[in-house]
């Protein structure tokens, strides 16, 4: 194969890692092509926890041709046992002469071991072709198998004086609605939506998934909510409209509370807090992860926005801005809490790339704390 090929085809599998989008927590996204003589043989991306694995969709597909093939994965073949058996295994067996690989797989239980199993069988491996998109497509994935706990997208929508409501906190729309649809489709993506419970009470909104052309994606709806301040009237609490609404609480909340709100289909969690009373955000992802939730989306408001910033927890910032200003100082800014003294100890944002959404600007870029290195 020549260099123009390989990248051909690493360029195929990780646009059909990009299908599993959405459905595939806590797994990464995988996707792989089975190539041989100048033709793609198999096909395949991971779509479910416990479904079948890419490489075994493609080999699958291939069937007799995969003998001799080269394979493209944008992720290190797994070597253990889960809930299928190691893809590198079945690529040994399938008779591949060749993988190539754009990045290991950061999980300790494979790292490495994947390509050793294939090398021994005699298999050349090449790897690193495609690495940079591939890290960016499996971020979540790769800090959620290390750190144990789920990755943060905070997602903030104001107005060009960095304002998300109003004095009396009205806030629809504060931009348009094609930012609107855009949140939405990271909500499908992450599956997970969390709010403060002043944004609950203030908005009751649904924090579902709804897309032009799509029904509902029902999304697991994360309140938190220290004292269990939360109205039993909102309507996220009906158990018809999403798997469920997951509330934290700090471990003294009112235990009777508690209750009445498991009655409604809520499920109620105690965590942790810190020593200035705000709930201990990292339990809360930990708690996340440890039931199959390998990233959220944050949308506020804006005291919860400073919490996860304070501490340290969110891992790519979402601002959308509208072509507006409300001005005054009793208006809601994006993000509440006291400012730092000095500018040099303000959060920064690294990676920045900037879009439109009708005529609405975006900002998206990986945080940078006080202190580090860029």
């Amino acid at each position: 194969m020549t260099l123009e090929a390989d990248i051909f085809y690493m360029d195929l599998a990780l646009d059909l890692a990009l299908k599993g989008l959405g459905t595939t927590s806590p797994n990464p996204l995988v996707g792989c092509v089975v190539a041989r003589e100048g033709r793609v043989v198999g096909r395949g991306f991971h779509e479910r926890p416990g479904g079948p694995h890419a490489e075994v969709a493609a080999l699958d597909e291939a069937g007799d041709s995969a003998h001799g093939s080269t394979l493209y994965v944008n992720l290190e073949p797994c070597s253990h046992f889960g809930r299928t058996p190691p893809c590198a295994g079945a690529i040994v067996k399938a008779g591949v002469k060749r993988v190539v690989a754009a990045m290991e797989d950061p999980n300790p239980l494979v790292a490495g071991r994947g390509f050793a199993l294939l090398k021994d069988a005699g298999v050349e491996v090449s790897t690193g072709l495609g690495s940079g998109r591939a890290r960016l497509i499996n971020e979540p994935f790769t800090l959620s198998v290390i750190k144990r706990r789920s990755f943060v997208r905070l997602k903030l929508a104001a107005t060009l004086d960095g304002h998300i409501a109003t004095a009396t906190g009205d806030s629809r729309w504060v931009t348009s609605r094609e930012s609107r649809e855009e949140v939405h489709r990271l909500r499908k993506r992450c599956g997970v939506v969390a709010v403060g419970v002043q944004t609950a009470l203030s908005d009751d909104p649904m924090l579902d998934a709804r897309l032009p052309g799509e029904p509902p994606s029902p999304t697991l709806r994360v309140i938190l909510d220290g004292n269990l301040r939360i109205a039993k009237t909102l309507k996220m609490l009906s158990p018809v409209e999403a798997p469920y609404t997951l509330v934290f609480c700090g471990e003294r909340a009112d235990a009777v509370r508690a209750e009445e709100l498991a009655a409604l289909g809520a499920t109620v969690q105690r965590v942790g807090s810190l020593d200035d009373g705000m709930l201990d955000l990292k339990e809360v992802l930990e708690k996340l992860y440890s039931i199959g939730k390998m990233e959220v989306l944050v949308e506020g408001g804006s005291q919860t926005a400073r919490s996860f910033l304070d501490q340290r927890l969110v891992d790519r910032c979402y601002f959308f801005y509208s072509p507006g200003l409300l001005g005054g100082s009793d208006a809601v800014p994006m993000v509440g809490g006291k400012s730092p003294a000095r500018i040099s100890d303000a959060v920064r944002l690294k990676g920045v790339e900037v879009g439109r959404f009708g005529e609405d600007i975006s900002v998206t870029g990986v945080p940078v704390w006080p202190g580090e290195e860029d």
